[in-house]
């Protein structure tokens, strides 16, 4: 088998150690070298040092949770091609595993081209992702303090869930402080809303009566005050991440164009996919590697499974997310495609493909630097009209009428 790497090395990455493998070819042998280095800053500098002593120009290692940041970081700009390897492409054959023979597996396979390098952002853009990802979570924690509050108050049987839209709105909320503060009389809680509510004042005078215990008051201030320590850290992360996105302003605004993204959906693009779209060839390659396309497996001749992989799921969650606020939206070609699916496949299915569209969408406008440009709810019919008229001539035929069909002048 063809060497296209003479000098390389395999690195296997633990929490607190670092087993590197160096092979290196003279003549027509290959010899291998191995040595075991430790994940401190200095453990890893003199890692770097062994790795420029046998002049490896490429080092591969897998993607071991976080443990191979730490590594790459100080490898990065040390003069290697660094490899970030999905441990499920190179696995390793029955009998070889220990941890020296990982890593010379992983640089014997690096050797011969047989690896499949991940995509690892540039700094700018991890940072991003650490932000956008930290932000989902906190939002995700805010949710789960909400339904607790719901739940306190329906074990004090007060119904303000089915009167009140928004909980922590500027009514739901200075509700809730009244409660906590010892209030009870529904009159006094509904004279501190901002008097809009739509309920009936008769429905949220019920809604309001309830038995509050000292115990429910402490539950909700406890978890009142979770929500706005939350809520304060979300701002402060939305500030660092409007700094960090000043010198990729223009692409936000282009990505906003989008049916279904915001600037929120957009920061997550960027941040998962980074600017630099020549890392994928095509649309499609970007589309596989997120999992919003079905997957390829068959067997003598037979389709096993088209189930979409898992990809990347902190970037399909948020697109599956803007692909319902594109259904949602009017007149445009992604809620025509949704509605198309959707008769044939079910709405599960037809949002990921509204999904797939918008990260194509996004693909071109990030590699092209241009906006959105709108195809029309009427595109599939413009496209195929032949198909349209025999599809719709077929079925005015079977209700029992002749159809003449001339264009009109």
């Amino acid at each position: 088998m063809e060497v296209l790497h003479a000098r390389c090395a395999g690195l296997d990455v633990h929490k607190d150690s670092v087993v590197a493998c160096a092979r290196v070819v003279a003549g027509s042998r290959a010899s291998h070298e191995t040595e075991e280095f430790a994940t401190t800053t200095s453990g890893l500098l003199k890692l770097a040092d062994w790795l420029r002593e046998r002049h490896c120009t490429h080092v591969a290692m897998e993607a071991t949770g976080v443990y191979w940041k730490p590594v790459w970081h100080v490898l990065d700009g040390g003069g290697f091609e660094l490899l970030l390897v999905n441990p499920a492409h190179a696995r390793n054959v029955p009998g070889r595993k220990s941890d020296v023979n990982d890593a010379h597996w992983l640089a014997d396979l690096l050797a011969h081209g047989l690896v499949r390098p991940s995509f690892v952002p540039p700094p700018p853009i991890q940072e991003l992702r650490d932000l956008t990802r930290t932000r989902k979570q906190l939002v995700r924690q805010v949710g789960r303090h909400t339904l607790r509050i719901e739940k306190t108050l329906e074990d004090a049987n007060l119904k303000l869930t089915g009167v009140i839209s928004d909980l922590l709105g500027t009514s739901g909320r200075a509700i809730l402080k009244a409660l906590i503060a010892g209030e009870t009389d529904p009159e006094r809680l509904l004279a501190r809303t901002t008097g809009r509510l739509e309920a009936p004042r008769g429905r949220l005078l019920e809604g309001l009566r309830g038995v509050v215990t000292d115990h429910h008051r402490f539950m909700l201030k406890l978890h009142l005050r979770q929500i706005e320590a939350l809520k304060a850290a979300i701002a402060q992360l939305e500030r660092r991440m409007e700094k960090l996105l000043r010198p990729f302003r223009e692409r936000v605004e282009q990505l906003d164009t989008i049916p279904g993204v915001d600037v929120t959906v957009a920061q997550v693009l960027i941040a998962e996919i980074g600017l630099d779209m020549t890392r994928f060839p095509t649309a499609g390659h970007l589309v596989s590697w997120a999992g919003l396309c079905p997957r390829m497996d068959e067997s003598a001749g037979k389709r096993r499974s088209t189930r979409v992989r898992k990809g990347a799921p902190w970037l399909k969650t948020t697109l599956v997310t803007a692909g319902w606020g594109a259904a949602a939206s009017r007149d445009t070609y992604l809620r025509a495609q949704f509605v198309r699916l959707k008769t044939r496949r079910g709405p599960q299915k037809a949002v990921v493909a509204v999904a797939a569209s918008i990260l194509t969408a996004a693909y071109y406008i990030l590699r092209d630097h241009v906006t959105y440009r709108e195809l029309g709810p009427d595109y599939f019919d413009r496209r195929d009209r032949k198909s349209v008229l025999r599809r719709l001539t077929r079925r005015i035929a079977a209700l029992g009428y002749e159809v003449e069909l001339r264009p009109v002048a």
